[in-house]
């Protein structure tokens, strides 16, 4: 996957129905590039959250389940290394195993359930749902004032 000089993540795509499913839960889709019927590659524009989920299966079962959160970096920022990510990002949010990206998925659904797309919920609030999740409590619901708060704070550091 060769990233053009334009500033973009890129995240390839991959989808063998029941075999690799790699996809996008949510953020807002730059570009997009088709390779062939099973790959493509979506772009984000910098600073923009993304969900990117990879699932794998092999004749015994589930190998992979994995769901990160991630925030595409801009022009000579550091970034962490992930797979089928180019050149990475800012992880939010690592979970791994199904009951974990179980727990994500509704977490993202909340916030939705609430009118507020997930990409645009508080970066803290993903950060918070990870170390909760790692430490094996409860993560805090994210909630209308916590969002005007976000809003606000966006807005002063601007």
């Amino acid at each position: 996957m060769d990233k053009p000089d334009d500033g973009r993540t890129r995240v390839e795509l991959t989808w063998l129905e029941g075999r690799v499913e790699h996809w996008i839960r949510f953020g807002a889709i730059a570009e997009e590039t088709m390779i062939d019927r099973r790959r493509r590659i979506v772009a984000f524009d910098p600073h923009a959250i993304f969900a990117f989920v990879r699932w794998a299966s092999n004749d015994f079962g589930t190998v992979v389940s994995r769901l990160d959160i991630v925030r595409a970096v801009g022009p000579g920022e550091a970034y962490s290394a992930l797979p089928y990510v180019r050149p990475g990002g800012e992880i939010l949010l690592r979970q791994s195993g199904w009951p974990k990206v179980q727990q994500v998925l509704q977490a993202i659904d909340a916030v939705e359930a609430l009118r507020i797309a997930p990409a645009e919920a508080a970066p803290e609030h993903w950060r918070h749902l990870h170390n909760r999740l790692a430490a094996g409590q409860p993560p805090r619901p994210y909630t209308l004032a916590r969002h005007r708060a976000w809003l606000l704070r966006r807005k002063i550091s601007a």
